[in-house]
């Protein structure tokens, strides 16, 4: 639309008309093109059994965990397991997500779904990120030695970050995907080294490692992920466009004697979480930290610490800090 209105200081009154349609009849064509795709990746995350390696990389960092995901009788059951660094095993099914610790001898139980993480979109959230982000097709390659369709979304502002996804040419399944940040620069990636679809899987394969917890593990249940849902009395004044707030309320955090207040923000594709909380000899000090495509950035107001972690430009994060105010 922006090429379209600056074209249309060149061309005459009666050109104009037709430029201007072809600009809406392309725009609404890339529209309907990034929603074919997501909903095809989305089924494809959902409904298809495969057991496969996959290497995550966050700026110098690599590590690889090894993954089971079965879909059996309309539910979801996967199983995560680290290669790399501290053991770590992670199940999801029957509704909930079960952690294991084995080094730590800790297993945490949190709720967990399925339907809101991408590519397994709500609807209305797939609507959301094709209003906010241009889509393209690149074109054919191959990951893992199967061949891929290579599509990327690109923001239409300088408030998030680009993403480029390769997915399976024949079943839609994300086999890579790679965030770019504002200079074009891969800042984080995962891909699949291996991969197996359509792989016999029956539930013993979903199912954790350890049948019943040890008697000398802890166990923490996380109801909720510990957000008490209610109005926190703080507002964010400045949300990027496109982005809707999701989750508000007060959540508990080690090393903090009262609750903390916890905004989640996402455009469908990512989130921004803000925090607010009592300033305290122990608290965090402001500034900016950068993880890979992860900014966080906290600033103090009055007698608080406001502190904004996403996976989007440093701008945003600032932006977003500094519009925070209460009631």
């Amino acid at each position: 639309m922006q090429y379209a209105r600056r074209r249309l200081r060149f061309v005459s009154g009666r050109v104009a008309p037709a430029v201007f349609v072809l600009a809406l009849v392309a725009s609404a064509a890339r529209a309907d093109d990034a929603m074919q795709w997501l909903s095809r990746a989305s089924h494809a995350a959902r409904q298809l059994d495969y057991i496969g390696t996959i290497v995550y990389q966050i700026g110098p960092r690599v590590e690889s965990s090894r993954v089971t995901h079965l879909y059996d009788d309309g539910q979801e059951f996967s199983k995560l397991v680290n290669l790399d660094g501290p053991a770590r095993e992670v199940v999801r099914g029957d509704g909930e997500v079960r952690c294991y610790y084995p080094d730590a001898k800790l297993m945490r139980i949190e709720p967990g779904t399925f339907r809101d993480v991408f590519p397994s979109l709500l609807p209305e959230q797939q609507q959301s990120l094709s209003r906010y982000y241009d889509f393209r097709v690149l074109g054919e390659d191959r990951v893992g030695g199967r061949p891929v369709q290579v599509v990327v979304f690109e923001p239409k502002d300088g408030l998030r970050y680009g993403h480029r996804f390769w997915s399976d040419a024949k079943t839609g399944l994300l086999l890579k995907a790679r965030v770019v940040n504002e200079r074009g620069e891969g800042v984080e990636q995962f891909a699949f080294s291996d991969l197996t679809i359509n792989a016999p899987i029956d539930r013993s394969m979903v199912q954790p490692s350890w049948p019943s917890v040890p008697p000398d593990w802890q166990v923490q249940k996380n109801a909720g992920n510990d957000v008490v849902p209610q109005d926190t009395g703080w507002v964010v004044t400045r949300v990027p466009p496109g982005f809707s707030k999701i989750i508000e309320g007060f959540r508990k955090l080690r090393g903090r004697r009262e609750p903390v207040a916890h905004l989640v923000f996402s455009d469908g594709l990512v989130s921004i979480s803000v925090f607010v909380e009592p300033l305290m000899a122990s608290s965090s000090p402001a500034g900016f930290l950068r993880q890979g495509g992860l900014n966080v950035y906290s600033v103090r107001q009055d007698d608080h610490l406001i502190t904004v972690i996403g996976e989007t430009p440093g701008a945003t994060v600032r932006q977003i800090a500094h519009s925070v105010v209460h009631k």
